[in-house]
């Protein structure tokens, strides 16, 4: 019953557009004390929330989170496959619809088929992303790939191009066997390529020399020694995953989440420096950008406008000196400089 059970959850999973699907158990994450000495060395930026007393209680035992908690469902959905960009780039991941908004209603469905299925309700608690849990060490345990040299979870057959997320069970699963191979073997293409040197030897990253941190999660000045090496990215990065091999493998993105508008073309317009608040607000309602908001958006852009150096964009920059917002406009004097000294 219990074997029959779960197969039935992953295929209906993979109707719902789910790749990979896997099982595992509600004990500690076994790499856990790797994030306490992530955190204690402070590269974690200033992501303050990972290192709050409760959040790390939670990471540290699942059944923190659902003491009903018997098994873990891990499942992954594929985003928009990576390439080359032309002009500024967003990460491909943020190139379609919002995660948030299109995974937690399949998520719902699933905890609802598996209630279905048993003929009562289910202890449960559903996250992508957003939970206070080590979702790629349980994705590891749940056999659905290993963990990279850039920490990236990787799998065989569909690369490091997919979104995790998690169903926390009040029923008891059978568990999946874990991947314990390291198929990255002697390969460090990831590293080298990291523009920032963010890639530790651990397969760990310093956040605050991480791109995608920088462009996101921080809302400070960009430390003036990063931005040249931040290349043309407004928001996120795909460079490690570029580098590395095992993404020629790489599974289409789900409908739900194929890049839309422009932004499929990776060709964030460098006039969206005069962007006013409601005209981000709509251009990004439905897209991951928004999490950037205007301000922090702004400031990416024009550290990429000047790291591009066209003498074309020095009238939007002059523009951009007299925002509203300091950082905005600090960011865009540094452009301004670093173009005018390339003359």
């Amino acid at each position: 019953m219990i074997a029959s059970l779960k197969q039935s959850i992953k295929e209906k999973a993979r109707q719902l557009g789910f790749i990979l699907a896997g099982v595992t158990s509600p004990e500690p994450p076994s790499h856990y004390s790797n994030f306490e000495k992530w955190l204690a060395e402070g590269k974690h930026g200033t992501m303050n929330y990972l290192a709050e007393e409760r959040s790390r209680i939670r990471r540290a035992d699942p059944k923190q989170i659902l003491p009903e908690c018997k098994s873990i469902l891990v499942l992954a959905m594929p985003y928009s496959p990576l390439r080359e960009g032309t002009g500024m780039r967003v990460a491909a991941y943020a190139l379609g619809n919002d995660y948030h908004e299109i995974i937690p209603p399949h998520l719902q469905q699933i905890v609802e088929f598996i209630e279905e299925q048993i003929g009562h309700p289910i202890p449960n608690r559903y996250y992508t992303d957003t939970g206070p849990i080590l979702e790629r060490d349980l994705a590891q345990r749940a056999g659905l790939g290993w963990i990279g040299k850039n920490s990236m979870l990787i799998n065989p057959k569909a690369g490091s191009t997919f979104f995790l997320a998690e169903i926390l069970l009040g029923i008891e699963l059978e568990p999946d066997e874990t991947i314990v191979t390291d198929h990255c073997g002697t390969c460090t293409r990831c590293i080298t390529a990291c523009p920032t040197q963010a890639i530790l030897q651990d397969r760990t990253l310093d956040a605050r020399r991480c791109i995608s941190y920088l462009t996101i999660e921080l809302k400070d000045d960009i430390p003036e020694e990063l931005r040249p090496h931040m290349q043309d990215w407004v928001f996120g990065c795909d460079i490690c995953q570029m580098a590395c091999p095992w993404n020629r493998f790489s599974a289409p993105a789900d409908p739900a989440l194929e890049p839309t508008f422009r932004r499929a073309q990776g060709d964030i317009p460098t006039s969206d420096l005069t962007l006013s608040s409601v005209e981000f607000n709509q251009r990004f309602k439905h897209s991951p950008v928004k999490r950037a908001k205007r301000l922090g958006y702004l400031r990416n852009l024009a550290v990429a406008i000047g790291n591009n150096g066209n003498t074309s964009d020095l009238p939007l920059l002059e523009q951009a000196i007299q925002d509203n917002e300091p950082l905005v406009r600090k960011h865009a004097q540094w452009a301004k400089e670093k173009i005018q000294g390339r003359k």
